[in-house]
Order: structure tokens, then C-alpha cells, then sequence
């Protein structure tokens, strides 16, 4: 929902940079499918279809998205086409979870037929190379999720103002969103919220269940 509100205010092709990718599953985003009571968006032949977590509509569905890059960077990430990469994100999940692991095997074949590289790197030194790299008639979406707890404070810090200095600096012609899922104060329901340069305006886009299980849109209007 938050990639489609970028898209349809920049209304330009993106890039998608995600900071803690892991194994860059997110990174193909645009390719799965989204249907509920509420409304849907994505191809309807895609590998994976996430039914019936919307509680309420998203600001934006009826909008095309066009991603010209995808990258991300994780200080240990894992190819998830490999065997040995596929053992390792199925690790987590409990034997009986059988829904997770068939929407694991369903993102997985996405990611066979749509590439995306993750570098092994930390997001306070790669984000900085990266933001220096706006591309004119491009927007760039640096996003992540769940993942700003488990960086040590300076690196946090670094990747923080990494982003926040790109977004004073950028070209009108090459825009700059923000946009992250992390708790709140409590950790019953996480935060998705948007920061969009020029201009730096933050907006509170939904609520969510920490492990994705329904996103609550708000109202987003000024």
C-alpha cells in the first residue's frame, strides 16, 4: 500500500532500496498478488496471493507500478533460489505453520523469475552510495521493516541521517520516500508510516500486525 502511494504521487518508475533485506523477498513486493474484501491489486497469475489482510482500503489501488531497480543490502544476506538459502529461511517457522511455509515456497519462486541483488553490507555505509545515485525521472523508495531495533545505535544513527540529508539535498526530478513498518510504543500493533521529499512531509499511512497478519489504513488526508 505504501509503494502504490509513492507511485501514484511521483507517478514516475521506481527503485526500491530496502535496508535489512535479508533475503530480499520484499524486494519483489510489486509481484505478488493482494486481494481482500477491500479491494486488490497485482497480477492475478502471480506466484504468491496474500488474501484478506486489509481491515480497511488502502489510500491507493487503482495505480500501475513500473520498478526499473531493486537492491537491498543486509549484513548476512541469503539467496533464497539456492537450496541451502531456502533451509535457512524455513528454519523459523513452526512444523504445523503449513500456510507459511507454502507462501515461503510461493515468494520463492517469484524471486527464481524476478532478480534482485542484496549486498553484504550495513545500511550506514551502503545507503549513503546509494542515495548519491538518484537517477532523474526515477523515485526511490528506501524502505524496511522491523529492523531499526537490531542495528547498534551509531549505525542506526548514520543510516538515519543517511536518508534524512538525501531528502534535503534532492533533485525535484528524482523524489525520495521513506517508507518503514517498525513498533510503537507497544509492540501489539507496529506503525507504517511515510516521509516523501521534496518537502519532507511524514504522514502515518496504517497500523499493523507485527508479523503482517492485517494492516488497518488510516485516513490519510491533509
Amino acid at each position: 500500500g505504501g509503494v502504490l502511494v509513492v507511485a501514484a504521487e511521483a507517478g514516475l518508475p521506481l527503485r526500491l532500496l530496502e535496508i535489512g533485506a535479508s533475503a530480499g523477498l520484499n524486494l519483489r513486493l510489486d509481484r505478488f498478488r493482494y486481494e481482500s474484501a477491500h479491494g486488490s491489486w497485482g497480477d492475478p497469475g502471480s506466484h504468491l496471493t496474500l488474501v484478506d489482510r486489509w481491515l480497511s482500503a488502502p489510500p491507493v489501488l487503482d495505480v500501475d507500478v513500473t520498478v526499473v531497480e531493486r537492491r537491498g543490502c543486509d549484513p548476512s544476506p541469503i539467496d533464497p533460489t539456492t537450496e541451502e538459502g531456502r533451509l535457512e529461511i524455513s528454519a523459523p517457522i513452526w512444523p504445523d505453520q503449513t500456510d507459511r511455509f507454502e507462501r515461503l515456497a510461493a515468494a520463492i519462486e517469484v524471486a527464481r523469475t524476478v532478480p534482485a541483488t542484496v549486498d553484504p553490507e550495513s545500511a550506514a555505509t551502503w545507503l549513503p552510495r546509494r542515495l548519491s545515485e538518484g537517477v532523474p525521472g526515477t523515485a526511490t523508495v528506501v524502505f524496511h521493516s522491523v529492523m531499526l531495533e537490531y542495528m547498534d545505535r551509531p549505525d542506526r544513527e548514520a543510516a538515519l541521517e543517511a536518508i534524512r540529508s538525501a531528502g534535503e539535498g534532492v533533485d525535484p526530478e528524482a523524489p525520495l520516500a521513506w517508507l518503514r513498518m517498525e513498533p510503537d510504543e507497544g509492540f501489539d500493533e507496529f506503525r507504517v508510516d511515510l516521509t516523501t521529499w521534496p518537502g519532507g512531509r511524514e504522514r502515518r499511512l496504517a497500523l499493523a500486525h507485527p508479523h503482517g497478519v492485517w494492516v488497518r489504513w488510516l485516513d490519510t488526508a491533509d
